[in-house]
């Protein structure tokens, strides 16, 4: 399998994963988790509040750096410089762990899958920038192995 073809599968599969948490954090933190909100304090009532809006946050950045990648690969937009910071992923403010822990369970779950899938795609966004196509011997080969199919 070529390479663009592992990359866009890859792609494609974190981009169905961050569709799929971004409806459950929404549903969840739009209107799913009542009876649980009811148990919180007013101060913890708006310290979820926060974290559901940094989760939807760190959410709504990961799938447009993925459609992002997505519209190059098809050709729709043209390929950009890795290393151009327009390009690369914002950092998120972190997790309030305080906060977290008096969360109900769901919310909990969600607002670490979303974090979890952020570091992820920044994991993968980091090695984009710092490598240097022509300058990776593996690609180099990659490549005439794919002139050569």
């Amino acid at each position: 399998m070529r390479a663009d073809a592992i990359a866009s599968r890859l792609i494609e599969g974190l981009y169905s994963e961050a569709l799929l948490l971004a409806d459950e954090t929404r549903a969840y933190f739009d209107q799913g988790n009542a009876s649980e909100r009811e148990g919180l304090t007013p101060a913890e009532r708006v310290l979820f509040a926060c974290e559901a809006l940094k989760a939807s946050t760190r959410l709504m950045q990961v799938i447009g750096w993925l459609l992002m990648r997505k519209a190059e690969a098809a050709g729709e937009v043209p390929v950009t410089d890795p290393s151009d910071p327009g390009r690369r992923l914002e950092e998120v403010p972190a997790i309030d762990a305080d906060a977290l822990a008096r969360f109900p369970a769901r919310g909990r779950q969600l607002v670490l899958a979303g974090f979890d899938l952020h570091q992820r795609v920044a994991r993968i966004d980091q090695g984009d920038a710092a490598q240097e196509p022509s300058q990776s011997p593996a690609r180099a080969l990659l490549h005439r192995l794919e002139r050569s199919i």
